[in-house]
């Protein structure tokens, strides 16, 4: 009797420990992040932003990888894309297209910045309009945003898709540096394609005067 018992303690024991240990999926999404903290990619798991489809494309629902790439001596404009069509589209809620894709709906953080009720605010430079993904084909399916200020510019990607059998069935361990470095190289080159419309046009062109009346929520 006491075999048996001993038997059945080292069973729960080997079970919790099993319990206990991540599955592969889990094993998979760990070396893909801590890959992309090596490149610098800054990984988060973050929740859905409400201006992008989540789960089951409902926007704003679920979770979702925010990967940042901090750029030095770089000075970004404050925008916001989603993909349409494998490009990259101005979000909709950030930008009024009829008027010449100048931003009239003013995001409130750059509201509260300006301040006052009347400000010289600069036109919106959305210089990745229709710029195609072209990123590996185990990252752009799951691609849904990009958000850029200051000096960073941000994805925002199901990263766990990258790794499940179901959704990246040609998925390779090895393939994730590659795969990572490709996407840094394309953040920098989306970067860089931001910067050059900026500085090539006219400040008084570009300056828009806002007032109280044009502030949305």
């Amino acid at each position: 009797m006491g075999i048996w018992i001993a038997i059945l303690i080292v069973l729960f024991v080997l079970g919790s420990m099993m319990a206990l240990k991540p599955n592969g999926i889990d094993q998979r999404l760990d070396k893909l992040r801590m890959t992309a903290r090596r490149l610098q990619l800054n990984p988060k798991l973050v929740t859905c932003p409400e201006w992008l489809p989540g789960r089951d494309e409902e926007y704003g629902r679920g979770m979702m990888g925010q990967y940042c790439l901090v750029l030095d001596n770089v000075q970004l404009p404050h925008t916001r894309y989603r993909v349409i069509d494998g490009q990259w589209r101005p979000d909709s809620r950030f930008v009024d297209e009829s008027v010449d894709a100048v931003a009239l709906n003013i995001p409130s953080a750059i509201r509260n910045h300006a301040g006052s009720q009347n400000n010289t605010i600069k036109k919106t430079n959305f210089g990745l309009d229709k710029t195609p993904l072209d990123l590996p084909v185990g990252i752009e399916p799951f691609v849904k945003g990009l958000w850029t200020k200051a000096n960073s510019i941000i994805i925002y990607w199901e990263d766990v898709s990258y790794v499940r059998p179901m959704t990246n069935p040609s998925y390779r361990a090895q393939m994730i540096e590659e795969d990572l470095l490709a996407l840094k190289s394309k953040l920098e080159e989306w970067a860089e394609q931001i910067k050059k419309p900026a500085s090539r046009t006219n400040s008084a062109d570009n300056d828009i005067r806002v007032t109280a009346d044009n502030y949305t929520h």
